[in-house]
């Protein structure tokens, strides 16, 4: 008598879920180059509203990323171009300085290029010693006054960038009229030599968050030269 055959089992597949199919095309990136006959059936929801193609979007990110890219690429050429001038013009005014042979010519030198080359509207050097022997065009006051003055500006003993006191702007800039903002540098040689200051009428043109490193390397250059035209502990 012939064996009773037992019905088939049908075993049911597991649904796909979208992590597994998520998880098989990470695994199978080339899925779609062996399938391109998905690409047609493959669509995303355009914010439009209206359905385009998995190609048509990716055509759509890579345009994107181009003109991210292409921002991007602006944005640091732009950069660049503002270092290579800042250096030149940070150049210039060093060797215009280092030419100086008298105290009215580095003075003279630091507050033209401040306006010419840098555009800066206002622009003080001003020198700690007895005013009295001051040299014609070149600002001197007293230290103690200008711990009177501007104490607070002195005290940190580095570059200082932002809104001022009206006393302060008037010590710093006495002819400049309204200044809204500036920066502040003091002149340091071992002791407080003198401090150079820049401003603007803008109130947000020097701000506390901007950087002073400008300012540090001209000061440095100015404390060095100094000496030799009979200012500070060294002359």
């Amino acid at each position: 008598m012939p064996a009773k055959k037992e019905p088939a089992v049908t075993v049911a597949s597991p649904e796909l879920s979208d992590e597994s199919v998520r998880e098989y095309l990470k695994q199978h990136s080339d899925f779609l180059q062996r399938h391109p006959d998905m690409l047609d059936f493959l669509h995303v929801s355009h914010a439009s509203g209206s359905a385009v193609s998995l190609v048509e979007k990716q055509v759509t990110v890579l345009r994107e990323r181009n003109i991210e890219m292409r921002q991007r690429l602006n944005a640091l050429t732009a950069n660049a171009r503002h270092n290579d001038k800042l250096y030149e013009q940070t150049r210039r005014l060093v060797l215009a300085l280092l030419d100086g042979e008298s105290l009215p010519a580095l003075c003279g030198a630091f507050t033209r290029a401040m306006h010419d080359d840098f555009e800066v509207e206002h622009a003080s050097i001003i020198l700690f010693g007895d005013r009295h022997k001051a040299p014609e065009g070149v600002r001197v006051e007293s230290g103690e006054r200008a711990r009177i003055e501007i104490g607070a500006l002195l005290r940190g003993r580095k570059a200082l960038c932002g809104p001022l006191r009206e006393e302060e702007l008037n010590y710093l800039f006495p002819e400049a009229g309204a200044v809204g903002s500036a920066a502040v540098m003091p002149l340091l040689s071992g002791e407080e030599v003198g401090v150079i200051a820049v401003g603007s009428s803008d109130a947000h043109r020097y701000s506390s968050s901007m950087g002073t490193l400008f300012l540090q390397h001209i000061a440095e250059v100015l404390v060095r030269l100094l000496p030799r035209l009979g200012v500070g502990p060294g002359s």
